[in-house]
């Protein structure tokens, strides 16, 4: 599976230590910055992120900022995209089984890494339930 990945500042030290661990585990990642630690403006590397999934260069996404939530507004803001913000393993599983979320959102600075880890790893892992949810997403238009 080829992930694209992404960070402002907040989120460029979990960002590497994410991809690394993913690498590892056989995924194919492609990082879309930022390069450095210093500060920097989230939508310069949400809008990339969001198109490349949005035109299957890659399969999903990984976001994160300070909070996770400038990089969710910024990437829901294209029309094949459906991020959400997951803080803990359960909102993890359920913005992927109930909301088929194709980007992931992280709070770098609320979480731990291995919490961020181990949410990522379940949303990952996580099926769409499809059902009832697909109904409901099928109302979030698409392009």
């Amino acid at each position: 599976m080829k992930i694209g990945i992404c960070s402002d500042h907040a989120g460029y030290e979990y960002k590497n230590r994410l991809a690394e661990v993913l690498r590892q585990d056989g995924y194919d990642i492609k990082d879309f910055g930022t390069d450095s630690p210093e500060s920097m403006d989230y939508p310069d590397v949400a809008h990339p992120l969001a198109k490349a999934v949005e035109e299957g260069e890659v399969e999903c996404g990984i976001a994160m900022c300070g909070t996770g939530e400038g990089m969710a507004m910024t990437l829901n803001k294209h029309q094949g995209i459906r991020a959400g913000l997951a803080w803990n393993k359960e909102t993890g599983e359920l913005i992927r089984r109930h909301n088929n979320a194709n980007v992931l959102a992280l709070p770098a600075r609320l979480i731990a890494f291995e919490e961020a880890l181990a949410i990522t790893k379940v949303w990952l892992d996580t099926p769409f339930e499809g059902g009832r949810h697909l109904r409901r997403i099928e109302k979030i238009p698409l392009k």
